[in-house]
Protein backbone atom coordinates (compact mmCIF):
# COMPACT_ATOMS: atom_id res chain seq x y z
CA UNK A 1 0.00 0.00 0.00
CA UNK A 2 3.10 2.35 0.80
CA UNK A 3 4.19 1.97 -2.72
CA UNK A 4 1.09 1.85 -4.23
CA UNK A 5 0.63 5.60 -2.52
CA UNK A 6 4.05 6.66 -3.83
CA UNK A 7 3.43 6.10 -7.13
CA UNK A 8 0.29 7.99 -7.45
CA UNK A 9 2.00 10.69 -5.53
CA UNK A 10 5.30 10.59 -8.20
CA UNK A 11 3.11 10.13 -11.13
CA UNK A 12 -0.15 12.00 -10.44
CA UNK A 13 0.98 15.15 -8.15
CA UNK A 14 4.66 15.51 -8.52
CA UNK A 15 4.99 14.88 -12.13
CA UNK A 16 2.75 17.51 -13.63
CA UNK A 17 4.06 19.98 -11.25
CA UNK A 18 7.61 19.73 -12.24
CA UNK A 19 6.55 19.54 -15.87
CA UNK A 20 4.94 22.50 -15.38
CA UNK A 21 7.49 24.21 -14.07
CA UNK A 22 10.20 22.62 -16.38
CA UNK A 23 8.49 24.26 -18.97
CA UNK A 24 7.99 27.44 -17.06
CA UNK A 25 11.83 27.49 -16.28
CA UNK A 26 13.14 26.80 -20.25
CA UNK A 27 10.47 29.62 -21.67
CA UNK A 28 11.98 31.72 -19.36
CA UNK A 29 15.55 31.01 -20.50
CA UNK A 30 14.72 31.61 -24.04
CA UNK A 31 12.51 34.36 -23.74
CA UNK A 32 14.90 36.09 -21.42
CA UNK A 33 18.38 35.65 -23.36
CA UNK A 34 16.62 36.30 -26.94
CA UNK A 35 16.15 40.14 -25.20
CA UNK A 36 18.83 40.38 -23.21
CA UNK A 37 20.50 39.47 -26.48
CA UNK A 38 19.46 43.00 -28.40
CA UNK A 39 21.25 44.91 -25.47
CA UNK A 40 24.96 46.40 -26.33
CA UNK A 41 27.64 44.98 -25.17
CA UNK A 42 28.12 46.59 -21.47
CA UNK A 43 28.52 45.93 -18.23
CA UNK A 44 24.44 45.57 -17.84
CA UNK A 45 24.00 42.45 -20.32
CA UNK A 46 26.59 40.69 -18.52
CA UNK A 47 24.50 41.47 -15.41
CA UNK A 48 21.26 40.64 -17.15
CA UNK A 49 22.43 37.52 -18.83
CA UNK A 50 23.50 36.09 -15.29
CA UNK A 51 20.62 36.85 -13.82
CA UNK A 52 18.19 35.15 -16.66
CA UNK A 53 20.69 32.23 -16.45
CA UNK A 54 20.73 32.07 -12.43
CA UNK A 55 16.72 32.23 -12.12
CA UNK A 56 15.85 29.58 -15.07
CA UNK A 57 18.19 27.11 -14.19
CA UNK A 58 17.39 27.40 -10.17
CA UNK A 59 13.92 27.04 -11.49
CA UNK A 60 14.56 24.12 -13.17
CA UNK A 61 16.43 22.14 -10.70
CA UNK A 62 13.24 23.31 -8.46
CA UNK A 63 11.60 20.95 -11.06
CA UNK A 64 13.51 17.78 -9.72
CA UNK A 65 13.38 18.97 -6.59
CA UNK A 66 17.04 19.61 -6.57
CA UNK A 67 18.54 19.55 -3.31
CA UNK A 68 22.27 20.39 -3.86
CA UNK A 69 24.93 20.91 -0.98
CA UNK A 70 27.84 23.46 -2.32
CA UNK A 71 31.39 23.00 -0.37
CA UNK A 72 34.54 25.28 -0.68
CA UNK A 73 32.83 27.97 -2.43
CA UNK A 74 35.53 30.41 -1.93
CA UNK A 75 37.07 27.69 -4.79
CA UNK A 76 34.52 28.55 -7.00
CA UNK A 77 35.97 28.78 -10.80
CA UNK A 78 36.43 32.26 -11.89
CA UNK A 79 36.39 34.41 -15.14
CA UNK A 80 38.87 33.53 -17.69
CA UNK A 81 39.24 29.68 -15.99
CA UNK A 82 38.30 26.08 -17.50
CA UNK A 83 36.10 24.02 -15.05
CA UNK A 84 36.62 20.41 -15.41
CA UNK A 85 33.75 18.43 -13.21
CA UNK A 86 32.76 14.68 -13.68
CA UNK A 87 29.89 13.71 -15.56
CA UNK A 88 26.99 11.94 -14.45
CA UNK A 89 24.17 13.18 -16.61
CA UNK A 90 22.93 16.54 -18.51
CA UNK A 91 21.61 18.01 -15.68
CA UNK A 92 24.85 18.15 -14.64
CA UNK A 93 24.85 22.05 -16.34
CA UNK A 94 21.77 23.02 -14.69
CA UNK A 95 23.49 21.42 -11.53
CA UNK A 96 26.66 23.59 -11.49
CA UNK A 97 24.56 27.32 -13.16
CA UNK A 98 22.39 26.87 -9.99
CA UNK A 99 25.41 28.19 -8.29
CA UNK A 100 27.52 30.34 -10.91
CA UNK A 101 27.29 31.04 -14.77
CA UNK A 102 29.47 29.07 -17.15
CA UNK A 103 30.25 29.17 -21.13
CA UNK A 104 29.25 26.25 -22.44
CA UNK A 105 31.14 24.03 -25.61
CA UNK A 106 29.12 21.81 -27.46
CA UNK A 107 28.17 21.16 -30.70
CA UNK A 108 25.08 22.92 -32.88
CA UNK A 109 22.05 20.92 -32.41
CA UNK A 110 18.51 20.93 -34.10
CA UNK A 111 15.25 20.79 -32.77
CA UNK A 112 14.86 22.31 -29.23
CA UNK A 113 17.83 22.37 -28.45
CA UNK A 114 19.20 24.45 -31.31
CA UNK A 115 16.53 26.90 -30.21
CA UNK A 116 17.62 27.10 -27.09
CA UNK A 117 21.36 26.97 -28.34
CA UNK A 118 20.45 29.74 -30.43
CA UNK A 119 18.65 32.03 -28.25
CA UNK A 120 21.51 31.62 -25.09
CA UNK A 121 23.82 32.62 -26.91
CA UNK A 122 22.86 35.89 -27.83
CA UNK A 123 23.53 36.62 -23.91
CA UNK A 124 26.42 34.71 -22.94
CA UNK A 125 29.26 34.30 -25.07
CA UNK A 126 28.94 30.11 -25.40
CA UNK A 127 31.23 28.29 -27.64
CA UNK A 128 29.01 26.60 -30.25
CA UNK A 129 30.69 23.99 -33.04
CA UNK A 130 29.14 22.67 -36.07
CA UNK A 131 29.58 19.13 -36.73
CA UNK A 132 32.46 19.66 -39.13
CA UNK A 133 34.17 22.21 -36.81
CA UNK A 134 34.33 19.67 -34.04
CA UNK A 135 36.73 17.22 -36.29
CA UNK A 136 39.35 20.11 -36.96
CA UNK A 137 41.17 19.77 -33.63
CA UNK A 138 43.57 23.06 -34.18
CA UNK A 139 40.14 25.04 -34.72
CA UNK A 140 38.55 23.98 -31.57
CA UNK A 141 41.46 24.68 -29.30
CA UNK A 142 41.74 28.32 -30.85
CA UNK A 143 39.06 29.12 -30.27
CA UNK A 144 39.16 27.87 -26.69
CA UNK A 145 42.36 29.59 -25.88
CA UNK A 146 40.54 32.98 -27.91
CA UNK A 147 37.76 32.85 -25.24
CA UNK A 148 40.21 32.06 -21.91
CA UNK A 149 42.21 35.48 -23.24
CA UNK A 150 38.77 37.18 -22.13
CA UNK A 151 39.20 37.88 -18.61
CA UNK A 152 35.73 39.08 -18.87
CA UNK A 153 34.08 36.33 -20.29
CA UNK A 154 32.55 33.76 -17.94
CA UNK A 155 34.68 30.25 -17.42
CA UNK A 156 34.32 27.66 -19.95
CA UNK A 157 32.50 24.44 -18.17
CA UNK A 158 33.87 20.92 -19.91
CA UNK A 159 33.44 17.47 -18.90
CA UNK A 160 36.67 15.92 -20.10
CA UNK A 161 35.24 12.57 -19.50
CA UNK A 162 33.09 12.84 -23.10
CA UNK A 163 29.82 10.75 -22.14
CA UNK A 164 28.37 10.03 -18.84
CA UNK A 165 29.20 7.59 -16.07
CA UNK A 166 27.81 5.95 -13.48
CA UNK A 167 28.19 7.83 -10.75
CA UNK A 168 30.90 5.71 -9.00
CA UNK A 169 33.64 5.99 -11.14
CA UNK A 170 35.57 8.58 -13.00
CA UNK A 171 36.95 7.67 -16.22
CA UNK A 172 39.72 8.64 -18.46
CA UNK A 173 39.95 12.37 -18.75
CA UNK A 174 40.46 13.42 -22.64
CA UNK A 175 43.86 15.72 -22.79
CA UNK A 176 42.37 17.91 -25.32
CA UNK A 177 40.68 20.34 -22.35
CA UNK A 178 44.46 20.24 -20.87
CA UNK A 179 46.32 21.59 -23.61
CA UNK A 180 44.35 24.94 -24.11
CA UNK A 181 46.75 26.47 -21.47
CA UNK A 182 45.57 28.85 -18.30
CA UNK A 183 43.98 27.69 -14.89
CA UNK A 184 42.11 24.24 -14.47
CA UNK A 185 38.79 24.72 -11.55
CA UNK A 186 38.09 20.85 -10.99
CA UNK A 187 34.81 20.28 -9.67
CA UNK A 188 33.56 17.05 -8.13
CA UNK A 189 29.92 15.86 -8.09
CA UNK A 190 28.61 13.14 -6.54
CA UNK A 191 25.24 12.20 -6.53
CA UNK A 192 22.84 10.53 -3.87
CA UNK A 193 20.74 7.42 -5.20
CA UNK A 194 18.73 7.04 -2.44
CA UNK A 195 15.80 9.16 -3.69
CA UNK A 196 16.70 9.05 -7.25
CA UNK A 197 19.29 7.92 -9.40
CA UNK A 198 20.39 10.86 -12.00
CA UNK A 199 22.52 8.44 -14.22
CA UNK A 200 21.55 8.44 -17.89
CA UNK A 201 22.55 5.38 -19.73
CA UNK A 202 22.33 7.02 -23.26
CA UNK A 203 22.75 3.43 -24.68
CA UNK A 204 19.51 2.17 -22.77
CA UNK A 205 17.35 5.48 -22.39
CA UNK A 206 16.58 8.38 -24.94
CA UNK A 207 16.63 11.65 -23.43
CA UNK A 208 12.70 11.37 -22.86
CA UNK A 209 12.52 8.11 -21.09
CA UNK A 210 15.38 9.46 -18.60
CA UNK A 211 13.91 12.79 -17.95
CA UNK A 212 10.48 10.74 -16.92
CA UNK A 213 12.53 8.42 -14.88
CA UNK A 214 14.05 11.54 -13.09
CA UNK A 215 10.86 13.53 -12.90
CA UNK A 216 8.67 10.89 -11.64
CA UNK A 217 11.84 10.48 -9.14
CA UNK A 218 11.33 11.42 -5.02
CA UNK A 219 14.71 13.90 -5.65
CA UNK A 220 17.98 14.60 -6.58
CA UNK A 221 20.28 14.96 -4.23
CA UNK A 222 23.83 15.73 -4.61
CA UNK A 223 26.93 17.11 -3.77
CA UNK A 224 29.28 19.56 -5.15
CA UNK A 225 32.95 20.10 -4.04
CA UNK A 226 34.84 23.08 -5.36
CA UNK A 227 38.31 22.28 -5.52
CA UNK A 228 41.51 24.55 -5.40
CA UNK A 229 42.36 25.96 -8.37
CA UNK A 230 45.30 23.65 -10.24
CA UNK A 231 47.69 24.72 -12.97
CA UNK A 232 50.34 22.64 -15.63
CA UNK A 233 53.25 22.22 -13.86
CA UNK A 234 56.82 22.55 -15.67
CA UNK A 235 57.85 19.18 -17.60
CA UNK A 236 54.20 17.86 -17.49
CA UNK A 237 52.12 16.93 -20.41
CA UNK A 238 48.70 17.30 -21.21
CA UNK A 239 47.89 13.67 -20.43
CA UNK A 240 49.67 13.65 -17.05
CA UNK A 241 48.07 17.23 -15.94
CA UNK A 242 44.47 15.10 -16.49
CA UNK A 243 45.28 12.22 -14.54
CA UNK A 244 46.28 14.88 -11.91
CA UNK A 245 42.99 16.30 -12.02
CA UNK A 246 41.02 13.34 -12.11
CA UNK A 247 43.00 12.30 -9.38
CA UNK A 248 41.68 14.84 -7.26
CA UNK A 249 38.10 14.66 -8.65
CA UNK A 250 37.83 11.47 -7.86
CA UNK A 251 39.69 11.28 -4.13
CA UNK A 252 37.28 14.59 -3.00
CA UNK A 253 34.12 12.79 -4.30
CA UNK A 254 34.29 8.94 -2.79
CA UNK A 255 34.60 7.68 -6.86
CA UNK A 256 36.68 5.09 -7.89
CA UNK A 257 39.59 6.28 -10.31
CA UNK A 258 39.24 4.18 -13.55
CA UNK A 259 41.81 4.29 -16.66
CA UNK A 260 39.53 3.46 -19.34
CA UNK A 261 37.99 5.42 -21.89
CA UNK A 262 34.20 5.93 -21.12
CA UNK A 263 33.35 6.04 -24.88
CA UNK A 264 34.27 2.31 -24.60
CA UNK A 265 30.60 1.22 -23.76
CA UNK A 266 29.23 2.56 -26.78
CA UNK A 267 32.17 1.09 -29.26
CA UNK A 268 34.02 -1.88 -29.79
CA UNK A 269 37.67 -2.50 -28.00
CA UNK A 270 40.27 -1.99 -30.21
CA UNK A 271 42.35 -5.16 -30.84
CA UNK A 272 45.65 -3.42 -29.62
CA UNK A 273 44.04 -3.39 -26.26
CA UNK A 274 43.10 -6.55 -25.93
CA UNK A 275 46.29 -7.74 -26.83
CA UNK A 276 47.85 -5.75 -24.30
CA UNK A 277 45.74 -7.39 -21.76
CA UNK A 278 46.03 -10.93 -23.08
CA UNK A 279 50.07 -10.14 -22.62
CA UNK A 280 49.78 -9.07 -19.25
CA UNK A 281 47.20 -12.03 -17.93
CA UNK A 282 49.86 -14.57 -20.18
CA UNK A 283 52.75 -13.10 -17.90
CA UNK A 284 50.77 -13.31 -14.95
CA UNK A 285 49.93 -16.92 -15.55
CA UNK A 286 53.13 -17.65 -16.51
CA UNK A 287 54.60 -16.19 -13.22
CA UNK A 288 52.58 -18.40 -11.19
CA UNK A 289 53.42 -21.09 -13.16
CA UNK A 290 57.05 -20.81 -12.36
CA UNK A 291 56.58 -19.99 -8.65
CA UNK A 292 54.64 -23.07 -8.24
CA UNK A 293 57.30 -25.49 -10.19
CA UNK A 294 59.96 -24.04 -8.05
CA UNK A 295 57.77 -24.17 -4.36
CA UNK A 296 57.40 -27.89 -5.84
Amino acid sequence: MVWVLGVIVRYCVLLPLRVTLAFIGISLLVMGTTLVGQLPDSSLKSWLSELVHLTCCRICVRSLSGTIHYHNKQYRPQKGGICVANHTSPIDVFILTTDGCYAMVGQVQGGLMGIIQRAIVKACPHVWFERSEMKDRHLVTKRLKEHIADRKKLPILIFPEGTCINNTSVMMFKKGSFEIGGTIHPVAIKYNPQFGDAFWNSSKYNMVSYLLRVMTSWAIVCDVWYLPPMTREEGEDAAQFANRVKSAIAVQGGLTELPWDGGLKRGKVKDAFREEQQKNYSKMIVGNGSLNSESN
